[in-house]
């Protein structure tokens, strides 16, 4: 990839497997790796909330109501629950999206998570792209988002990249006429959710999608949400099946969303900004070797551009870590690689693996 190459608008094409995700590299022969290539908080979900969803066992027979977690998300959000659209995962959301809204020009910045292109395709669509570089660091320039673009969608933090939009760049972006997607599928991963619109009511066409998975590691259970103007949510509603959230998931909503759960979130979010920076520091010590790490990292995650990284990945297999493809998103190549961040045992061990698996200087 020509890093210098002007942010721009494309067509998109289908140069990138977008149906790649990061647990395709802990499948089969990978599951006994130690897991840097999906972004679930590790030792999760905690054992008051596996308890939790155990207990709504009892009521499988029946259907489920999701009017409670519905109205708990609200709260949460300080929104009247009109809102608010319960999803099962953030992914599900796309999909809506893709099929209830009638848009003629849609448009998706990346590298970010690729599902939203996906689901757009799926749907007949034809997607435009921003390509954001990395010679600056990823970030976005309103002015490269085509005017007559009716549906724009970014990551805050952006997967893979970990870049941090400011919410008023992002806010910026809204247009009569326009819905504007942002996937905060990982902002509870940021202390304090600087920079977050989830809430927000003065934005027109804001569109605000959350996931549970990520930093509660429910990805086997699927629960997320929509966070949009009563109108948008009825589209997406009615483009849904019925009771598309099961009881399980619906009661993981509720307790996820409780005072004591925020609590214990934002404190892995520090955590996970200590770890993260540990991570960070141990990457820098590869510098000469060609390694760098797109900074400044906000999400639990961090993208790293290195020589011969589809390489330098095998061996990191051999050596017992996953890590991240970069070339299945647009806008990267071979040459990058998304790694989670992990508790400081972890990463240095991960660090010792990476020492041997780059290759020594000729």
């Amino acid at each position: 990839m020509d890093t210098h190459t002007p942010m721009r608008a494309e067509p998109g094409t289908r140069g990138h497997d977008l149906r790649h995700h990061g647990d395709a590299e802990v499948r089969d022969d990978g599951s006994a790796l130690v897991d840097l290539a999906v972004n679930v908080r590790a030792e999760t979900p905690p054992v008051w909330l596996r308890e939790h969803v155990a207990a709504s066992l009892g009521s499988l027979a029946a259907y489920p109501d999701g009017r409670a977690a519905r109205a708990a998300v609200a709260d949460r959000h300080g929104l009247p629950v009109e809102r608010v659209l319960l999803t099962a995962g953030a992914a599900e959301a796309f999909v809506l999206l893709a099929r209830a809204l009638k848009v003629r020009r849609p448009v998706v910045v990346h590298p970010q998570f690729t599902e939203p292109e996906a689901a757009l395709r799926d749907a007949g669509h034809t997607v435009d792209r921003v390509l954001l570089r990395a010679a600056d660091g990823f970030r976005l320039d309103p002015a490269a988002v085509p005017e007559d673009a009716d549906l724009v969608v970014v990551g805050n933090p952006t997967n893979p990249t970990s870049v941090l939009h400011p919410a008023g760049v992002l806010a910026g972006l809204a247009r009569p006429g326009r819905t504007l997607v942002v996937d905060e599928a990982f902002m509870d991963a940021v202390p304090g959710e600087r920079e977050a619109l989830a809430g927000r009511v003065d934005v027109p066409g804001l569109v605000v999608l959350r996931s549970l998975t990520k930093t509660w590691g429910l990805a086997g259970l699927r629960i997320g949400y929509v966070l949009a103007a009563p109108e948008t949510v009825a589209e997406l509603e009615r483009a849904q099946p019925l009771w598309p959230v099961s009881t399980p998931a619906l009661a993981a909503a509720e307790a996820c969303v409780a005072p004591r759960a925020l609590a214990e979130a934002a404190h892995a979010a520090h955590r996970v900004a200590a770890d993260r920076a540990h991570l960070v520091a141990g990457l820098g010590e590869f510098a000469g070797a060609g390694l760098r790490v797109v900074e400044p990292a906000d999400g639990p995650f961090v993208l790293v551009r290195l020589p011969h990284a589809a390489a330098v990945r095998h061996r990191l297999r051999g050596l017992g870590f996953a890590v991240r493809r970069g070339d299945t998103f647009p806008g990267l190549d071979e040459e990058w690689l998304r790694l989670a961040v992990r508790d400081r045992a972890t990463s240095d061990r991960f660090l010792r693996a990476l020492e041997r698996a780059i290759p020594a200087p000729a």
